[in-house]
Parts: C-alpha cells; sequence; structure tokens
C-alpha cells in the first residue's frame, strides 16, 4: 500500500475511533535447490577383503592389500560403500553396483553367475544425482527430487523389510509428492532431506537414529509400530530454523541448520560419539551441540571425524584399534580433538567401522585406524595409530577425489586424466610464439599486444587454480 494511501487511512480510522487494518508481511519461504552431480571423473580403487563379490574384481579375487583398479566402469563421479555392496555413479548419471545381494540391496538381478562380483547396471526411471549405501539397503536421488531405494533394513531382531511390505530388490519410489535434495544412509538407517529444509529418516531405530521415535517404540513391535519406523516421517526440531545439510554415520544422525549453522545430532552415544555431554547411550531425539563451522561429518561405529570450515579434522569417541588418529591412546575421546598430524589443508573425510580416511588438497589420501582387513590400502596389516599417506604405486602422480569404507573393504575414486601440473616458478612469457600466432589469426581484429596480455592473464590463472586444487 502506497505511503500516502496508508496515513490517510489510519487518519480515518482515528477519526471514526477504530483501528487501522493490519498489513500483512510477506513470508520469505525457504527453499535449497537440486545438488549438481559431481563433475570430477574418475576411476574405481578397492581394497581389502571380497569373499562376497565387494571388490567388483570377480569370484576369483577376494583380498586386495593395495589398491586396485576397477576396469569394467568408467566415466564414474560418485561412489558409495555399503557394508558388503558399492554403487557407483557415472558422469550421465547412471548407477552400478556390485557385492552382496542376498537382501536386494543390488537393485538388480543376479541369477547369472558371477553377476554379483561384477559391477552391473541399476535400471531407473530417471538420471541420478546422488547415490547413498547401508549394510543391505542403498538409494539415490534422481534429477526430478524423487528417492529410490531398494534392500532392506535390519534391527536387533533381524530383517525388518525395507517398507511394510518387505523387502525391494528393485527401485521404489519412497517418498513420493516431495521435492527432496540429499540423502545419507546410516548401516540401517535412511535420511531424507527435502528442498524447504525438513528432514525425513526411516529404518531401524535401535540406538535413537531416527530422531522421532519414543523409548517404548524403539523396536517397532507390532504392525503399527513397525509402521512408524518403515514409513518415512518428519524429524521436528521445535524453533529451528530449516535444514540445510545432512550427515549420518552408522548409528547416529547430524543436521545442520540453515542461517545459525547449529549442528543437531541423535543416535548412539555410548562412546561420546555424539559430543552429548551426558553420559547416556544413546540420544533420541535432537539436541542441539556445540560445534560450530562445520563443513563435514562422517563416522564409524563408535567414533566420529569431523570437518570444519578451515580445512581441520577433529575427532570424538572410542580409540581402539588407533581409529581416532591421535597415536597411542587408550581413554575415550570425549571432546572433539584435533588430528594435527595432517598438516595440509583436508577437503573429504569418510569413515568405515574402525577406521578413517581424509583427503586432503593436493588429493593425497591418508589412512588410519584397523589394518586387519586392509582396508588403509598400505599392505602390512598392521593398525595405523595416526593418519599414514596411502602411497600405493597404482595412484601415485594421480589425484584421489573421494574414498569410502564398508564393512572389510574400501572404495576409492582416483582422478582420471590428472592435469599436468606447472611450475610454479614458470612464468607466462614461455607462452609458445605458435599458440600466439594461431590467436592472432583466429582473431586478426584484435592488437597483437592487446591478445598477449590476455594470454598472459589466462595462463596465470591456470597456473594459481593448478595449485588451488
Amino acid at each position: 500500500m502506497p505511503k500516502r494511501k496508508m496515513l490517510s487511512v489510519i487518519d480515518n480510522a482515528v477519526e471514526a475511533g477504530t483501528r487501522p487494518p493490519k498489513v500483512k508481511r510477506s513470508r520469505i519461504s525457504f527453499r535449497l535447490e537440486l545438488p549438481k552431480r559431481r563433475y570430477r571423473v574418475g576411476k574405481v580403487f578397492v581394497c581389502g577383503f571380497g569373499d562376497i563379490g565387494q571388490l567388483g574384481l570377480g569370484d576369483d579375487i577376494i583380498e586386495r592389500k593395495h589398491l586396485s583398479p576397477v576396469e569394467s566402469i568408467q566415466n564414474l563421479v560418485d561412489i558409495s560403500a555399503g557394508g558388503m555392496h558399492n554403487l557407483v555413479l557415472t558422469k550421465s548419471g547412471k548407477i552400478y553396483s556390485f557385492g552382496c545381494n542376498d537382501e536386494g540391496a543390488l537393485g538388480r538381478i543376479t541369477t547369472e553367475k558371477y553377476s554379483e562380483s561384477v559391477p552391473g547396471l541399476v535400471v531407473l526411471p530417471g538420471k541420478a544425482l546422488k547415490i547413498s549405501a547401508g549394510d543391505s539397503h542403498s538409494a539415490c536421488l534422481l534429477e526430478d527430487g524423487r528417492v529410490f531405494a531398494w534392500g532392506s533394513f535390519r534391527n536387533s531382531h533381524g530383517n525388518m523389510g525395507l517398507t511394510i511390505d518387505g523387502n525391494k530388490r528393485m527401485p521404489f519410489n519412497l517418498l513420493e509428492g516431495f521435492v527432496c535434495v540429499s540423502i545419507a544412509s546410516g548401516v540401517d538407517h535412511l535420511v531424507i532431506l527435502t528442498n524447504k529444509g525438513k528432514v525425513y529418516t526411516v529404518g531401524c531405530a535401535d540406538h535413537g537414529q531416527l530422531g522421532r521415535i519414543s523409548e517404548r517404540s524403539l523396536l517397532g513391535e507390532g504392525r503399527r509400530g513397525k509402521r512408524d519406523l518403515l514409513q518415512p516421517n518428519q524429524v521436528v526440531i521445535r524453533k529451528a530454523k530449516p535444514i540445510e545439510a545432512i550427515w549420518t554415520s552408522n548409528y547416529c544422525t547430524f543436521l545442520r541448520e540453515s542461517v545459525t549453522h547449529n549442528i543437531w545430532a541423535m543416535g548412539l552415544n555410548n562412546y561420546s560419539q555424539l559430543g552429548y555431554d551426558k553420559k547416556v547411550d544413546r540420544v533420541l531425539m535432537p539436541f542441539k551441540t556445540d560445534l560450530k563451522h562445520i563443513r563435514q561429518i562422517s563416522g564409524g561405529d563408535h567414533h566420529t571425524l569431523v570437518l570444519d570450515n578451515n580445512s581441520r579434522c577433529y575427532v570424538i569417541g572410542r580409540p581402539e584399534y588407533g581409529r581416532l588418529g591421535l597415536g597411542n591412546v587408550n581413554k575415550v575421546a570425549s571432546e572433539l580433538t584435533q588430528i594435527r598430524t595432517i598438516t595440509s589443508k583436508v577437503v573429504h573425510i569418510e569413515c568405515g567401522t574402525c577406521c578413517s580416511y581424509a583427503i586432503d588438497q593436493d588429493g593425497k589420501l591418508y589412512s588410519w585406524g584397523l589394518g586387519t582387513n586392509h582396508q588403509l590400502g598400505v599392505g602390512d596389516g598392521e593398525d595405523a595409530l595416526e593418519p599414514v599417506w596411502v602411497n600405493s604405486k597404482a595412484i601415485l602422480e594421480k589425484r584421489v577425489l573421494l574414498a569410502d569404507a564398508g564393512g572389510q573393504h574400501g572404495i576409492f575414486l582416483v582422478e582420471a586424466n590428472p592435469p599436468q601440473r606447472k611450475n610454479k616458478t614458470a612464468t607466462t612469457k614461455q607462452t609458445s610464439t605458435s599458440e600466439l600466432n594461431d590467436v592472432a589469426h583466429q582473431n586478426h581484429n584484435h592488437n597483437f599486444n592487446q591478445e598477449l596480455a590476455k594470454r598472459e592473464r589466462v595462463a596465470a590463472w591456470v597456473i594459481a587454480s593448478n595449485f588451488e586444487h
């Protein structure tokens, strides 16, 4: 309403002895955009034990002490490790799976011999943007915001099914009527974030990881109780801003609030892995943690790894087997503690059950924790109490993009064609004369000196970009 008209309305209201009409304030709607599919193309490498085909190298190869390539699939941009299976995503949005398919986690028919132990295509009604895998379930986010899942969840009583109707061996639309923007899998639960900043959870609630189930309903006894677990429902956090990011560890869920960037958490806390200051084994409803400025969270069974906005790694939880990366410590880390032995800037973290990975800005992979299963990729089978550089011959001079771990194996995405590095001291004036002549010929309307200056600026930017990444 124009200001003059508003004043006139107020004057008339005063004369008439009535209150002026209230002006409705427009409500600002919160909306998250669908994510972009990862664009950096790589090749998959694996290590560890693969007695159920989770290495993707065929039935004959059941162990790899060092990182080994899976040659049968190319042009990959994302990976996700389940307990005994893997998902990989191509740059064109296709998903391939390999590993154990006993409960339908591969999302495809595997009746042919050896079909589980080599990558096979998962047929979907659209192109995928994101993937996630748990112990016996898998999920993906499509370009239109739908979430499809397959496989099953398990709790302390055994197989729960994926829905109230049981296991789903083929992709199933899990949350109809919503536009979703992110997914994250724990061992036996799935977290979904919608474009309106609302969080939905589904699966096992034994440890409080769903964040919406009361103590007496955790086991989902009876048909109604089971429906509460296996039908995605909203996690309600009173007075909180919409959620903008979600993460899971094996038995925990972490949510980042928009605007305030507060971190909320729920789930297993028997080794303080939630950072909850009270000595309780599990937290059933979301609580606000002391975490600030967080970029990524990951975790195993009993430890949590945190990456902050300054590219520093912190850890909390159980110390056995070196999973904390803090050296020879025997005491539970009940407070977030920085891992100072990684001196470079970290850009990605991930955890297995009892091991951890970190990737720095130069693409170097570090691993630590339980070494018995050869998930660390260093070949000696020994536990690593502090981060060790994985300098496997197969990935030397290559940039590691992503890492993930299952129950007994590790999977890694390594840049397929790393860019040629330029010497920092090289000057941009070394640009070849032939290149400049080509440019001058193609752009004959420009002055040669102007083109040379332009080329120098571009070359300087390219060099700077290479060293940033």
